[in-house]
């Protein structure tokens, strides 16, 4: 009897269990029909998973399928719709509106940072006050002058010793690369740079570069879907170990500078901060605390030197696989400079060919393929569609750097598309790498300065070429966080300054 009564018991649990999952699906099923009536057309999301499996499997594939749906696409990565804007017109009047200021929760970013910083904060008060702050001081240090240009200038000299080191062998340039372009950012926040063989700032660059491509890859999408992995063993965990290794760095930087702190004569960020964390000691509405700190500090650091060191990547593998334009940009440089003269930004006009590869490097690199992602912070009203605060909107680059009726040349590396008929520089309105609006790059001008003097300097001395045994390249790279070209090796060649 009692036998009878637990198999009865056990078949209504197991009949239950199913008719509830059946309709959870159908409720599932009915909530994205209803989504679909009111957002834009896109591709058919799955129940509970969204178009996320078909984006996991080739990422730059689905990306550039978006645009065939018109100027918005409504995308599922995971049950939350998403907007993608597919025009540069639609997202220049998106951009410049404060309604689109702010900026979603992502699980694994507010795990690793705790919701503080700047570049992923929402659109509020910290947020307000740590940028205000940044752009102040970062101008104060030298942003947009004279003496950052020195500092640029000055470690791209080292950079071409250390890369000559290795002249007429195949090398891989990395370490190099990344070192250099931190090392300009690292002047402004610590005050200071690292050698390239400085074996605890190499070890920082390791875990930052596995950090930022872990964050971004398949196993940060799945935590975002489902935080609460974070309870379990699993590849995210390294994600967390990572992180906190990072913000041991900066803290143990922070410390430093208060045992050596001179109210009088700041020397840079990190100062700068500590003398506004007194400052507004008083002020209860103050978001300047040690957290905060490390927070936009590391916001700084990776915004200033991992993106433009992964742009300035793929810029030498475009050159290399395209030798013409490296060698027009050469002889162009030498006509203005010469052999031993450093550029300057002032001589971007005189070098318009060379302007122009900048710019394209840019465009064909493709860095942030969605651009950076933003939220609605009130009801708005788009194109028709009425949108409820907190629609998470995000601009497709993609189409918008490669629109056939826009570019000359969309789908080949082409300074042409940023030449005018008689061969100077001309501006893009589709050129939009940095955001617009409120929420636009706090890094814009350093990374221009940056691009622009490195690969002038490095093609006024250097002749880049590929090794004989090197493999064909995937160009469509590893979107993570950011789109990084897999790893790649040459051969640098010193330039006769008699030829």
């Amino acid at each position: 009897m009692f036998s009878a009564l637990l198999k009865l018991d056990l078949a209504f649990a197991g009949m239950t269990l199913i008719l509830s999952l059946i309709f959870m699906f159908l409720l599932e099923i009915f909530r994205i029909h209803s989504f679909k009536s009111r957002f834009p057309p896109g591709p058919s999301p799955l129940p509970f998973v969204g178009n996320l499996p078909v984006f996991l499997k080739n990422p730059m594939e689905f990306i550039r399928s978006l645009s065939q749906y018109g100027e918005m696409t409504t995308i599922y990565l995971g049950r939350k719709p998403t907007i993608m804007l597919n025009t540069v017109q639609l997202a220049k009047e998106v951009l410049i509106q404060d309604a689109f200021a702010g900026k979603p929760s992502l699980p694994v970013l507010d795990w690793v940072s705790n919701g503080l910083g700047i570049v992923m904060v929402t659109f509020n008060h910290s947020w307000r006050q740590q940028r205000r702050f940044a752009l102040h001081t970062l101008r104060n240090f030298g942003l947009g002058r004279k003496s950052v240009e020195s500092r640029v200038l000055e470690e791209s000299q080292y950079l071409i010793a250390e890369l000559l080191k290795k002249k007429g062998k195949s090398v891989n340039p990395h370490h190099a690369l990344q070192n250099a372009f931190s090392n300009v950012i690292c002047s402004i926040v610590f005050g200071d740079r690292f050698d390239y063989d400085d074996k605890r700032f190499e070890h920082f660059l390791e875990i930052l570069g596995k950090s930022m491509i872990l964050t971004g890859s398949t196993a940060g999408q799945i935590f975002n879907f489902a935080p609460i992995i974070k309870h379990f063993p699993g590849p995210h965990q390294k994600i967390k170990k990572n992180a906190d290794e990072l913000s041991g760095f900066f803290q143990h930087e922070v410390k430093e500078h208060k045992k050596t702190l001179d109210p009088g004569s700041p020397r840079d960020y990190i100062d700068a901060y500590l003398l506004e964390m007194e400052k507004q000691k008083s002020n209860k509405d103050s978001t300047f605390h040690d957290e905060n700190l490390i927070g936009s500090t590391t916001d700084l650091f990776v915004a200033g030197s991992d993106s433009t060191a992964t742009t300035f990547r793929w810029g030498l593998l475009f050159l290399i696989q395209n030798p013409d334009v490296q060698e027009r940009c050469h002889k162009e440089i030498v006509q203005v400079l010469g052999y031993d003269r450093l550029p300057s930004m002032e001589d971007r006009d005189r070098l318009p060919y060379t302007l122009a590869t900048v710019h394209e490097i840019q465009r064909c690199a493709n860095l942030a393929p969605f651009g950076l992602i933003h939220e609605t912070i009130q009801p708005t009203k788009l194109q028709g569609y009425d949108l409820p605060r907190g629609t998470t909107i995000i601009v497709n680059l993609t189409a918008i750097f490669s629109n056939k009726e826009n570019w000359k040349h969309p789908d080949t590396f082409n300074p042409e598309n940023f030449l005018d008929e008689s061969g100077q520089f001309s501006k893009h309105e589709s050129f939009i790498p940095f955001s617009l609006g409120v929420r636009v790059c706090l890094g814009e001008t350093l990374a221009r300065t940056e691009l622009f003097l490195f690969i002038t300097a490095l093609l006024q001395r250097i002749r880049f070429s590929l090794p004989p045994d090197a493999k064909p390249m995937d160009m469509d790279g590893i979107l993570s966080v950011l789109r990084y070209p897999q790893n790649f090796s040459f051969i640098c060649c010193s330039r006769d300054t008699k030829e």
